[in-house]
């Protein structure tokens, strides 16, 4: 933790906002390589979207992310990697995101195809974790950010 603490402190220090630390977390299943791969994407520009299910948020008890909010990625060793800030928020239903914003996550081929197959897998998987039914119309909570701050260490 002091690591991100000490990451926090930096940007703070270096931008002259004066915002308490914000959550920290590693995209994906928690597994350290796809939170390297992802953590290398948003690092790269290729990843400015991501998305979660509502019903995550409310099972979690988790407070869905405002435009504006600051967050801190880790990567798959839970190390921080960027401070990204949300620039758009959107509750839409799978089967009617937008191709512009499933490009937007920047994962595999960049095709709609490709996200929706894999998102699917990802949903199904946690919806059923959670013990409910995963329909293609489950509301996401479609999220963009820009990185305001990456980890000179990385």
């Amino acid at each position: 933790m002091k690591d991100i603490e000490k990451f926090w402190h930096n940007y703070v220090e270096s931008s002259g906002i004066t915002l308490n630390m914000p959550d920290s977390w590693m995209f994906g299943d928690g597994s350290k390589i796809l939170g390297d791969e992802l953590a290398n994407l948003v690092l790269s520009g290729k990843k400015t979207g991501t998305c979660a299910a509502k019903e995550s948020y409310l099972v979690e008890k988790e407070v869905i992310p405002k435009v504006e909010q600051y967050d801190i990625i880790l990567n798959g060793d839970s190390n921080p990697v960027a401070i990204i800030k949300y620039t758009k928020i959107e509750e839409t239903p799978m089967n009617q995101v937008s191709e512009e914003f499933a490009i937007s996550e920047g994962e595999g081929d960049l095709t709609y195809e490709y996200w929706y197959k894999e998102h699917e897998k990802f949903f199904i998987n946690e919806f059923n974790n959670y013990g409910l039914t995963y329909t293609p119309e489950i509301i996401l909570v479609c999220q963009n950010f820009e990185v305001v701050y990456p980890n000179p260490a990385h």
